[in-house]
């Protein structure tokens, strides 16, 4: 994922030269190796050092999905495995153990649950209810991305 300051970075180690002055580098280029949900956690439920170590950067996470909380959203949850019902909305539903809020850029367009999909997103860490929906996470991904894989 390409963002602006690596986009200025980039920029700047050209002066004048190339395509409107830019010079995109392979490591510039680069999107963030996909985990899995998995890796953002130990056993104990804490989180990783992997996942402290990268709060606050963009990361890449595999997963599904959740049907939507509500329409028009900007909002969604990403789950390990397919889900054809909303967990939160059934209450015979398991309730998934590996789930990732994901705030979308824009309104989401709904993918269908059983179609793995690949979220780019910056990693934010803590407590944090969603003034909207009122759900609770832990962990989440900002200002994502989303394709099918």
């Amino acid at each position: 994922m390409l963002d602006r300051r690596a986009l200025l970075k980039g920029s700047a180690a050209v002066a004048g030269g190339g395509l409107l002055g830019l010079s995109l580098t392979p490591s510039v280029l680069a999107a963030p190796k996909s985990i899995k949900m998995r890796e953002l956690y130990n056993k104990d439920l804490s989180f990783s050092d992997f996942a402290k170590e990268h709060e606050g950067q963009v990361i890449s996470v595999n997963g599904f999905m959740a049907p939507p909380l509500k329409a028009e959203s900007k909002f969604f949850v990403l789950t390990k495995m397919p889900m054809a019902v909303c967990p939160f909305c059934e209450p015979e539903a398991d309730w998934p153990d590996d789930i990732l809020a994901i705030y979308a850029r824009r309104i989401v367009d709904v993918i269908p649950f059983n179609k793995r999909i690949v979220v780019d997103g910056r990693l934010h860490l803590g407590g944090y209810s969603d003034p909207e929906t009122g759900f609770y996470s832990m962990v989440r991904l900002e200002n994502a991305q989303y394709r099918r894989v």
